[in-house]
């Protein structure tokens, strides 16, 4: 079968970023309000597993994450940070996120150094029965980046975040992506399934251990193993840590990271919802 033309592929991937966000307003017919994050919600982070929370933040919240990294691959040492993903609630159960440009600096080998591409997104959360969160994400990657590090391509993505609470201090959480990298057609679509356990142990810390999956089409995919841990300092404040490994020649032969989250409430002097 013959591949679509780049023009079909980029027309089909803008797509999805009306479809997602059709599906975001759909939701709020019938999301109870109740079932949201409000103020006197401790702070949930899309860190430090590459899963992210299906949780949003509460309306008239912002929430700042932040992180550090070092990674070895093939030899190289990269250190990157600051790692900030910016996440405003601006309705009951909805948010708007930015992944600020993060800057990857090389320390030895042939890795390059520069700044990565600014991502803007919206997500929602979804009503589903069973126990189960869920949460809808729509975003478009900008190409701001350096010329070795960006993907030099306006690339859309959909994602679904959920999570299953097992017993009392067991949890399962996981992660559907679809990418579609506008300047780079022979690998889309892009698929990342990520399947995460968590124990909590006791009510401000926790540990977890991950599996993440990159599948791009007509090419090798990366495959990490990665476990971690956060402690909430304050019932607004994070800190945490994750360390982990590459499965496969594709991937980092390992990376190390530490982060600090906070968030900020009732920024639009009230809130929706709220039970204080």
């Amino acid at each position: 079968m013959s591949k679509a033309p780049l023009a079909t592929i980029r027309r089909r991937a803008i797509a999805g970023v009306p479809f997602v966000a059709a599906l975001l307003a759909g939701a709020s017919v019938v999301l109870a309000a109740d079932t949201c994050p409000t103020s006197a919600s401790e702070i949930s982070t899309d860190r430090p597993d590459v899963t992210n929370s299906s949780r949003v933040v509460p309306y008239g919240s912002f929430q700042a994450e932040n992180g550090v990294d070092w990674t070895v691959r093939q030899g190289s040492n990269v250190v990157s940070g600051a790692e900030t993903r910016l996440r405003l609630g601006v309705a009951q159960c909805t948010e708007v996120l930015a992944d600020v440009p993060s800057y990857f600096y090389s320390l030895n080998g042939r890795a390059s150094s520069g700044f990565s591409d600014l991502v803007v997104s919206i997500k929602r959360e979804l009503p589903v029965p069973f126990g189960f969160h869920l949460s809808a994400t729509g975003g478009l990657g900008f190409p701001t980046g350096d010329g070795k590090i960006s993907s030099h391509g306006y690339d859309p993505y959909i994602q679904f975040p959920w999570s299953r609470r097992l017993t009392d201090d067991w949890s399962l959480q996981g992660m559907f992506t679809v990418t579609w990298f506008t300047s780079q057609h022979t690998i889309n679509p892009t698929f990342e399934p990520t399947l995460s356990l968590e124990r909590d142990l006791g009510p401000t810390r926790d540990l977890f251990v991950e599996y993440v999956g990159e599948y791009p089409n007509h090419a090798r995919p990366s495959q990490i193993l990665d476990g971690g841990g956060s402690w909430r300092v304050t019932r607004l404040q994070q800190l945490d840590f994750h360390v982990g490994f590459g499965l496969n020649s594709s991937s980092p032969d390992h990376f190390f990271g530490i982060g600090y989250s906070f968030r900020l409430d009732r920024l639009f002097g009230g809130s929706v919802g709220n039970s204080s």
